[in-house]
Parts: structure tokens; sequence; C-alpha cells
């Protein structure tokens, strides 16, 4: 799929589910919708949900249910094509905008969008919720333009239930915030679950049908053929971080390998791992890690070739003059990327792109964008991964905003020599302890579905908590239900390892509450195995997970068994799946 291709993954919910009683869902793989679009726009797209909870989303009735927050002015306007909308003008404060109170109930997710325009070249905007106490609580943001009309998705997940401001807010109050058809939709936990499990089925799962014929009897089906079908590999990437404790203990080792396909090398592959002294470089545990895995059938992703944050770098590196690093960073780069040449299925070249700028500020805007140019000639074939924290777990990070994302992903990958690059969106997900704020993280993944670029959670962890196994089934479930996600890593492990964030085990190897929730999730992601007879015709139909798996066909006049193999990816969908027997 091209690049920015301006498509997105979008969820429709039936008119039932604006009163709160979802009896449908409908989810649409790929369409082309102004609900969705983060394309700017002449006019405002229309209201999601018909406004939600919201009064007066489309400003039909003038000001009716809204009010101004701080100071400064609020007033209708009329486009030229008859359009209603709302400004909010002489702003003296960031968050001086249009308000409407509405109440949250406790437990509930709060789905948010609406158009926004600024009057005057760009500027970032983002929707705040303010409660009773003074705190505020962000979002979402947009880079809203002069001149059309771009939509600012979000949302909030409801801890009590409390009467709150929605406003706006705008760090340059000499720009007026334009705002239309604002929608604020609630959702409780049960309805939310519905929506993935709806989509999980529809997205990671296909119907099949097989056919077992005789293979001297041109063509004659089996009529009653009894067969057996074994999932013998997932075909969703569903993994786990690594480290270096995994070359010391047998029991990790045999922990791992019989739950996860996928790693992450935490720190092993690090600059400041395999060159802590300039001209030294020790690749003697990566390698390591790198045949373990290899002889275990794990893909790793690579992590990582450059990391910009300043603190992150080898001490060596920190005193170098900017020629001096060019060359430094020259011969690394060649060096690790060479060395693991055609082992890796991705790797994160520059890491934490957005939040921090030691090359860039060292040797120049473009330096990131070279460098992924250059990984690419030494290894075409693993994706080269833009890679960033609190894109989806923390609203209020403006650096990481979804719209700043994607910016900085279209800088670096239409940089001359770097079109043809396999990219891809990496989101780590380090969740803190407390609930996880699914409507954002959900239209998060709405607004970078739009560029086309596969996703994936690189690095999820859930800070501890009297809640943290819940909430990582949570964030797991809407991972895997979105279309657009096609892996996850978590951050994650054995207490014996130092994973003690988010420990899946405890030093005896013993499974946490935490750890119990990723083995019955990998259970259920997984088809069972289950035997099976055709019909007259000799056919039968169901439908599978995505993956590979193994069919073994019992010929019930003879009783003799053949076993075949076959894979289930999204295009198989009403495939059917021919076997013979003698």
């Amino acid at each position: 799929m091209p690049l920015f291709l301006w498509l997105t993954f979008v969820l429709f919910y039936s008119g039932s589910a604006i009163s709160g009683q979802i009896t449908q869902a409908v989810f649409s793989d790929v369409q082309y919708d102004a609900l969705a679009t983060t394309q700017c726009l002449a006019e405002p797209g229309r209201t999601m949900y018909g406004g939600g909870v919201i009064v007066n989303p489309e400003f039909s009735n003038g000001t009716a249910g809204w009010a101004v927050f701080g100071k400064g002015v609020i007033e209708g306007r009329v486009s030229h094509s008859k359009n209603r909308f709302m400004v909010a003008r002489n702003r003296k404060r960031p968050m001086d905008s249009v308000s409407q109170k509405v109440r949250l109930e406790k437990g509930k997710f709060y789905a948010f969008s609406a158009w926004i325009q600024v009057n005057e070249g760009s500027e970032t905007v983002s929707v705040v919720f303010r409660v009773g106490d003074g705190e505020f609580a962000p979002g979402g943001s947009i880079v809203a333009e002069q001149g059309c009309w771009s939509l600012l998705k979000g949302g909030v997940a409801a801890n009590s239930s409390s009467t709150v401001d929605v406003l706006f807010k705008s760090k340059n109050t000499s720009k007026e915030i334009w705002v239309d058809n604002v929608a604020l939709q609630p959702f409780s936990k049960k309805q939310w679950r519905f929506h993935q499990d709806k989509s999980i089925e529809k997205v990671r799962k296909s119907r099949v049908r097989f056919q077992i014929t005789y293979a001297k009897k041109r063509g004659l089906a089996v009529r009653g053929a009894k067969f057996l079908v074994k999932q013998t590999k997932p075909g969703f990437p569903f993994g786990c971080g690594m480290n270096f404790h995994i070359l010391e203990s047998t029991d990790y080792q045999n922990w791992f390998a019989s739950r996860f396909r996928y790693t992450t090398f935490t720190n092993a592959m690090k600059w400041y791992s395999t060159e802590a002294k300039q001209g030294q470089e020790n690749y003697t545990t990566a390698d390591a890690m790198v045949k373990f895995s290899q002889d275990n059938g794990i893909s790793i992703r690579g992590h990582n070739v450059f990391w910009d944050d300043p603190k992150y770098q080898p001490d060596w590196v920190k005193t170098l003059s900017p020629e001096d690093l060019r060359k430094a960073a020259e011969k690394r780069i060649n060096s690790v990327v060479s060395r693991y040449a055609g082992k890796l299925i991705a790797w994160d070249v520059v890491n934490e792109n957005l939040h921090f700028s030691f090359f860039e500020d060292n040797l120049g805007k473009n330096a990131s964008s070279i460098y992924y140019s250059t990984a690419y000639k030494l290894d075409p074939t693993p994706r080269m991964f833009l890679n960033e924290y609190n894109t989806i777990e923390y609203c209020g990070d403006e650096k990481v905003s979804p719209g700043n994302y994607k910016k900085r992903l279209k800088e670096i990958f239409s940089y001359p020599g770097n079109e043809d690059i396999l990219a891809g969106i990496g989101v780590q997900g380090n969740f803190g302890r407390g609930q996880p704020n699914l409507a954002y993280m959900r239209s998060t993944l709405e607004i970078l579905a739009t560029t086309g670029v596969p996703i994936w959670l690189t690095e999820l962890s859930v800070h501890p908590g009297v809640n943290q196994a819940q909430y990582l089934e949570e964030i797991l479930r809407e991972a895997f239900s979105h279309p657009a996600v096609e892996g996850i890593i978590m951050f994650a492990g054995p207490a014996y390892a130092g994973f003690n964030v988010t420990a899946l085990a405890d030093i005896s190897f013993n499974n946490t509450p935490a750890g119990d929730i990723v083995d019955n999730l990998i259970e259920e992601w997984k088809s069972p195995d289950f035997e099976a007879h055709t019909n007259d015709g000799g056919f039968f139909s169901t439908s599978l997970f995505h993956g590979e798996y193994e069919i073994t066909i019992t010929n019930p006049a003879t009783n003799c068994s053949s076993t075949s193999r076959f894979e289930v990816t999204r295009d198989s969908s009403g495939r059917t799946f021919h076997f013979q027997i003698g």
C-alpha cells in the first residue's frame, strides 16, 4: 500500500449505539469517509454519533448549550455554504475558548471528535476536559490550518462520575479557534468489548472451506472423510522483549520459547552495549541472543541503530566534534546493520526521533533521514520503523501527537531515495498504573492508519498496580482488534530477568496475574485443534484465525492417513483449500 494513501479503518455504529443500546457494530476494512479522513477539507465533515451527549453539536441553534471558558469572546458565524460554526476570539490565555458542561459516568469511555480550523497559519489545537477541582485532562490534539477543516479525534476515560467542562486549548492566543460538529459519545466497557470482539472476528480470522477428493478418481468427492486440523504457528506477531539473562538460564529459555515467536532485545544491540569504549566493538551477547532466537524459530526486531536522546549516547560519543561524530556514526551503522543483514524483520533506525534530536542538532536536520537511507542500502529486507513513546498512551504529549507523528514520518520517508523503504510505525505503549484511555488509543490508531503504514506496539508495558493485569488485557485486546496493528511486542517477562515493571512470571517462573492474562490470550487468539468430517460433496466450512496449519486426512475406506500444510491469511476469506487422498 502506498505510504500516504488516504485510507483508514473506520468503525461505524448503528443509530441504536447513540442511545447506548448497541445492537450492531459494522467494521469496514477500508473506507473513504469524511468522518475518518485527516485531510484538510473546505467544509467540515459530518458529526459523529449524532453528537453523542453534546448539546447543539452543529451550532444550528447559535450558542445554545455553549459558553465562553475563561476570557475572550465566542460568536457564531456562517460560511459561504450556509454552514454554521463557532469561533473563539480575543483570547488572552491558551484555554480561552468555547466550552460546554457534560456529565461523565464512572467506568465509561468517551470518544471525542470535532472539526477545527484557525484563522491564520497553522497551530496545534487540543481538546481538554476540566474537572471540578480545577484539574485539566488532555483528550487529544490536531495541527489545525487556515482555510480548511481538520478532524480532531481523541477521548477520555472517566475514573469518577462528575460534571466536566469540554473546551479547547491553543498556546498561541493570537489565533482564533474555529469549531464545528462536536461529538462526545459514551461507551460502557461491555460495549467497548463488543466492538473489539466483532473486529477481531473480522480482521484476524477468515472463513474458509476444505474440499477433499480422491486423487485417482478424477476429483471424486470423499464423503465423510475424517480430518484433524492443528494450528502450528499464529499469523499475528505477538512477542516479548528479551535480555541477556536468556543466555544464563535454561528455565528462562524454556519459558520464552514455549510462548513467543517474536522478540526485541531490550539493550543488547544498542550502541552503548556494543561499543562502550571507542573502537572496541563487542557483539558477543547480541550474537548469542540472535543464535538462540534463530535456533528456536523466533523472529527479531532490531533495536536500535541509533537513539536520538543525548542521555543514552555512549559516554565517549557525547564529547565528539561534529566531524568525529559523523565518522563514528557512519562506522556504527555500517557495522551493526551489515552484521545482522538478513537476520532481522525490522530496525528501529533512529529511536525516539520526535522527542529528541541529538544527531540533527550535531549533523544537520536531515541526519535521521540519511540514516534510514543508509540502513536500507545495507539491508533492504527489514521494515524500518519510526519508534516513539506517548503516542498512544498519553494524549498530553503534543510532540508525539498522531498529527506530528505523521508529519515526521512523511519527512523521513519522502526524503530523496527513501520512497521505496518499507516503513513502519512503532508506538511503544509504556502505560502508567491508571485506567488506560482506550478511546484516545483507538482514535490515535485510526489517525495513524490513514498513512497505510503498518503499526506495531513495540515496547508494551503497564506499571504495577492493583489492576495491572486487567489493564494489560484491555490494551492488548484494543491493539489486537485494530486492523492497522500488525504486531505487538511487550517489554515484559520474568522477574528473574529483571522485568519488574510488567512481570509475567516471578523469580521461580510461576505466572503472575499478568502472565495468566498473556497465556490466556495466546490460547484465545489461535484456533483450537478440531476433528470433523466432510459432507456429501466432500466439503467442510469453518472460520479460522490467520496462521499456519496442519491437516491430517483419513480415508474412510482404507483408514490410511496423509498430512498436508496450509496457511490462512487475511486474503484467504472465501477461499477453498483442495486436498486429495489416495
